[in-house]
């Protein structure tokens, strides 16, 4: 999708032969309105309610760590300390001191602010996908898609709280995406743009963006750069698939960039710290290794396979692609069509199925070098390769229903088969929605109910040491299967506990 878009090329249908049908299937469009308002208000409640949880987060885990690095360090401080004792990542280190710069207020908005921007990114790549295609973009489908594509992306996996919720976990693996996906939109725009001023600082944007995203989180460096070389690689003018050098040289920017971004981490003294840690480990190209690599990267798609929530991607893409050959394309001057070779156009459609799968390998590897035998556990992760999976899945659906429509367009019985396959769709896409309500369910239950008794207990901590007490009691309350006090039998070595003596002031906290 992305490496079409980027021209803005017709590779499709031309025009005439799209609005060939309209004012056609009068029942298909009066379903599609119906069936996009529905997604919208389903999808959109969920991620509603997973916004609205953001006002009962309380700090666990790096919170604790986070949030009193930043009181007492400031946001350069922060950023400091990662780079030079924690893990090298500095850009992350500074969204930390951002979000934890006015105590707890930002990360109880970071939720509502990654949902909104998530979903107005997808809305325009949208609307280019579907330019791309012939078709003139409807905002209710396109918002529809939207939601229902980040729906399971938040609430599908085994750590909903991680992924929306828990601000270090979001700042490594979920805000990356969204900043990838804003990424992209400027590629697209730099690609397009006449003047050589504007395209150069679109360049260069690429370049910043990409070192920063490589400080900021490797596995959606390496999944991001696995599909930048895909498609700088099909992009090479000779393929015939773009017309000039813009699209590569922005590729070769971009993994220019995060390659640069990954010496910055990988030479930093913080990560040399955390390497030395692990230094009685094997080596992740071992035969043992391999094979213990390759069984936990199984156990991850087998865990991904057995939702099938995320199936509402490829339904809903379905009825944006009805949706597009309903209406005429947008009005004015076309280019001339286009001749892109067979096979190439074939590498386009299956690059993000080894983009996926290759990604989430190498993100495993570094699961398990970073955490040992359990180390695909850590879902929250997954983000960095279920967003392309999930993008690609709309994205077939939307041409198999422009493919659709187009082979039923001169049949009689057009409108009951199309109207009869959109119904399909809609009720899987519905399905998938529904699928997703226990978990969102328990999400709130969990979380709101650990915010009441954190309140209780913070309270009392408060007064505690506001009367002058250096060492208080603490309750551990888990949420989400991250770490609390005393998650080990060595207080020396409890960090967690470190860091909440930290934020309250006191030189030691006790199991309560």
């Amino acid at each position: 999708m992305s490496t079409a878009a980027i021209e803005g090329e017709d590779v499709g249908t031309p025009a005439a032969e799209v609005g060939r049908g309209t004012g056609r299937h009068p029942f298909l469009r009066r379903l599609l309105p119906t069936a996009a308002a529905t997604l919208v208000a389903a999808a959109g409640a969920l991620i509603a309610v997973g916004c609205f949880l953001g006002l009962y987060v309380r700090p666990t885990s790096d919170d604790w760590c986070a949030a009193w690095k930043a009181r007492d360090l400031g946001v350069l401080g922060i950023t400091s300390d990662f780079y030079m004792t924690q893990n090298g990542r500095i850009a992350n280190a500074f969204l930390s001191g951002v979000v934890y710069g006015d105590g707890l207020a930002g990360t109880k908005i970071l939720p509502m602010a990654i949902a909104v921007s998530f979903t107005a990114g997808l809305v325009l790549l949208g609307r280019d996908f579907i330019r791309l295609l012939g078709g003139r973009p409807r905002v209710l489908v396109l918002t529809a898609c939207a939601l229902v594509v980040q729906a399971p992306i938040y609430f599908a996996g085994t750590r909903s709280y991680q992924v929306l919720l828990w601000a270090p976990a979001t700042i490594s693996h979920t805000v990356p995406s969204v900043i990838g996906l804003w990424a992209l939109l400027l590629a697209i725009r730099t690609a397009r743009h006449p003047r050589p001023a504007a395209r150069r600082a679109g360049f260069a944007s690429a370049f910043l963006t990409a070192v920063a995203l490589g400080t900021l989180s490797e596995p959606f460096a390496l999944v991001s750069g696995l599909l930048a070389v895909g498609v700088g690689l099909l992009c090479l003018p000779r393929l015939g698939l773009a017309r000039n050098w813009y699209p590569s040289t922005w590729c070769l920017l971009w993994c220019s960039g995060l390659l640069c971004g990954l010496v910055v981490l990988y030479t930093s003294p913080g990560a040399r710290w955390r390497r030395a840690q692990q230094s009685d480990e094997e080596s992740p190209l071992s035969a043992g290794e391999l094979g213990g690599t390759f069984a936990d990267w199984l156990h991850v798609w087998d865990s991904v396979t057995g939702q099938w929530a995320y199936l509402g991607a490829a339904a809903v893409g379905i009825l944006l692609g009805l949706a597009c050959g309903l209406r005429a394309p947008a009005p004015g001057k076309r280019e001339p069509r286009r001749t892109v070779p067979r096979p190439v156009l074939t590498a386009v459609l299956l690059l993000p199925v080894p983009v996926v799968l290759v990604g989430s390998f190498a993100v495993v590897v570094g699961l398990r070098s970073g955490y040992g035998p359990d180390g695909w556990t850590y879902a929250r992760t997954w983000t960095s390769f279920l967003v392309p999976m999930e993008l690609a899945l709309c994205g077939y659906g939307a041409l198999l229903g422009v493919w659709g429509g187009r082979r039923l367009a001169r049949r009689r019985t057009a409108d009951a088969v199309l109207v009869a396959g959109a119904a399909v769709a809609w009720c899987l896409a519905l399905a998938s929605v529904a699928a997703l309500v226990p978990n969102v369910q328990q999400l709130t239950t969990t979380t709101v109910a650990r915010s009441v008794a954190w309140d209780a207990q913070n309270s009392r901590i408060r007064t505690e040491t506001a009367r002058g007490a250096t060492d208080v009691g603490y309750r551990p309350l888990y949420i989400g299967a991250l770490a609390e006090p005393f998650f080990t039998g060595t207080y020396e070595r409890d960090w967690v506990a470190a860091c909440v003596s930290k934020w309250y002031g006191v030189s030691r906290i006790h199991r309560r």
